[in-house]
Order: C-alpha cells, then structure tokens, then sequence
C-alpha cells in the first residue's frame, strides 16, 4: 500500500470515527434526555405512592377513631330507651303510699325494688344522673322550658328538675328540662344601680 491509499485509509476511518461519535453523542443526548423522562415518571410515581400511604394512614386513623367511638358509647339507643322506662318507674313510686291497700303497697315495694336494679345497672355501665337542682344552669346539659321568678334563688338558678338528664361516660345523651329562676326587672335596675 502506497502513501495516497494509507491517507486515504486514515482519512476514512477518521471520517468514520467522527461520523460514530457524533452519532454516538446523538444517542447519548437522546439517551439521556429519556434518562430525566424516566427520573421524572419515577419522581412524580413516589409522590403519588406517598400522597396514596398518607391517606391510607389518615383513613386507618379515622376508621379506628370511629371504631372506638362506637364501642364507647355502644349500647347508647337502648340505654336512652331504658331511660323511659325509668322515668315511668319514678313516676309510679312517687305516689303516696300512705292510704294504699296491702295489695297496691306490695306492688309499690316492687317497683321500688326494679326501679333500684334498674339504676344501678345504668350506673353500673356508666349512665350518671346530671345534678342539677339549686345548681346554676348550664345550657349544655339542661334545656331551660320554664321560667320563675324567685327572690330566694339567684339569678340563672336552677329551682325545679321537670325530667331528669343524663350523661353517658362523657356524653349528655339527654340533657335536663328544668325550671330556671330569672331574676325580676326590678331587682336587676337595684343591683345595677348599686
């Protein structure tokens, strides 16, 4: 091979090595712009599975809120039903048994002694009586359905309970009806006259 044939090899295979590293850089742009595609689907697919385990996890925390919740005051409709029945039983061993028949007396002592169970079952799963007699009124276990004037009694007191209410654990599951003394016009102008 002479000199003109050995350049014209080299020139070739230069031409050749060049043409392939230009397409090989091709390749390589192209190549890694598909890379950053990629890194980018996989970026914005672990957001998603983030965004998708964190509201997992605020479902299975709400889920077992409500879960608790239900099991706490489980039994709370039949109680609030219960509660009825206690009050008819109130109702019926309230009567003067004075000028009862031995009969009538006997079944007075009955009711008194069901009437018994029957609270302290209630209590006994968590049903308290609210007080409220002669206590201030409190709007969020009493609903106020008369008013009185009572010159003994302060202003905003309670003075008589017209049906009992009830707390269950830490739930009002029948607030009060009571009677609420407000105080008259008049003594309200003295004491702010004072």
């Amino acid at each position: 091979m002479n000199k003109e044939e050995t350049a014209k090899e080299e020139n070739n295979v230069n031409k050749e090595v060049h043409e392939t590293k230009k397409k090989n850089k091709k390749e390589f742009h192209k190549n890694n712009k598909e890379v950053e595609k990629l890194k980018e689907e996989i970026r914005e697919q672990n957001e998603k599975i983030l965004r998708l385990s964190a509201e997992m996890q605020n479902m299975r925390r709400r889920w077992d809120d409500e879960r608790s919740r239900l099991l706490k005051y489980d039994g709370e409709e039949i109680i609030i039903k219960m509660l009825t029945i206690l009050d008819n039983f109130e109702h019926a061993i309230s009567m003067d048994d004075t000028n009862l028949t031995d009969e009538l007396s006997k079944f007075l002592s009955g009711f008194k002694m069901i009437y018994g169970n029957m609270s302290e079952s209630l209590k006994s799963v968590g049903v308290v009586e609210i007080e409220c007699l002669h206590k201030p009124f409190d709007e969020k276990t009493m609903n106020a359905v008369l008013i009185e004037h009572d010159g003994n009694f302060s202003n905003n007191t309670v003075l008589d309970v017209l049906q009992k209410g009830y707390m269950y654990k830490d739930k009002v599951i029948r607030p009060a009806m009571v009677k609420v003394n407000q105080a008259d016009e008049e003594k309200k102008e003295e004491v702010n006259n004072e």
